[in-house]
């Protein structure tokens, strides 16, 4: 399932004395593994739901719940399960997620943005980078609007291979992403849309906005609303802040 499972105890204590200490709200585990974060997380006194898609690693975490805790183990697809409706209430996250599916389970996150108090999230070092990249830097794209629109991405520090096993082939870095993000500021009506929105204008990166646009809004319009934004006609969606984004959003009929 693509996991590299974070063996180093050293690492383990140093993630843990980064995170948030509160106890009143449970800690949503992603991918719990073996339960290196489990228990930690636990003997702080925490409510951790431990997540697993492995069965067998799932009936291990089981077996060894009761003495770590107040520790419930879910066995499922994090992609599939009511995260909401589990936590019951406002909840955390922590987790050391499969790179692959790092951006389908942050966007299965925001879904639950009302519930969330924060993010904290073991990803590849290249792709926290992408998520806290600023408007106008070569790694800022679609996943950086979004991340920032719902959060406020951090990265804490980076974990280098060894401290996992198996060692993945690219280095790690350990995320902190705080809520709530731009999105209570800009108050966007249509949040799904929003976003359909700024993946269009991040369509073909190479192109300007008014070339990416053309899928959202008739080619006549183009320069006029441009215009009202206050850009040039040969801006690219990695200049724009989520601000501007927002500006020309309300704009589409």
């Amino acid at each position: 399932m693509g996991q590299h499972f974070l063996g180093n105890l050293s690492w383990r204590k140093r993630i843990l004395e980064s995170l948030p200490r509160p106890a009143k709200e449970p800690w949503v585990e992603i991918g719990a593994g073996h339960g290196e974060m489990t228990q930690l997380l636990a003997e702080g006194g925490r409510r951790v739901i431990a997540i697993e898609a492995d069965l067998q690693l799932a009936a291990g975490l089981k077996n060894n719940a009761a003495r770590w805790g107040d520790v419930e183990v879910v066995s499922g697809d994090v992609l599939l399960l009511d995260l909401g409706k589990i936590a019951g209430g406002r909840f955390r996250v922590h987790g050391n997620l499969p790179y692959y599916i790092t951006s389908p389970i942050l966007h299965q996150l925001f879904t639950y943005a009302a519930q969330l108090a924060s993010i904290h999230i073991v990803i590849q070092q290249e792709v926290a980078e992408r998520i806290v990249a600023a408007p106008g830097r070569r790694d800022y794209g679609y996943l950086s609007a979004a991340c920032q629109f719902y959060t406020r991405p951090k990265i804490a520090f980076r974990i280098p291979p060894g401290a996992f096993r198996p060692p993945p082939r690219v280095n790690s870095a350990l995320l902190h992403m705080t809520i709530p993000g731009e999105r209570v500021s800009l108050n966007i009506a249509n949040e799904k849309r929003f976003l359909e929105f700024i993946g269009a204008c991040f369509g073909q990166k190479r192109k300007t906005l008014r070339n990416n646009l053309r899928a959202v809004m008739p080619v006549e319009r183009i320069h006029a609303v441009l215009a009202d934004c206050g850009l040039r006609f040969d801006a690219r969606a990695e200049q724009l802040s989520l601000a501007q984004f927002a500006a020309l959003f309300a704009q589409i009929p």
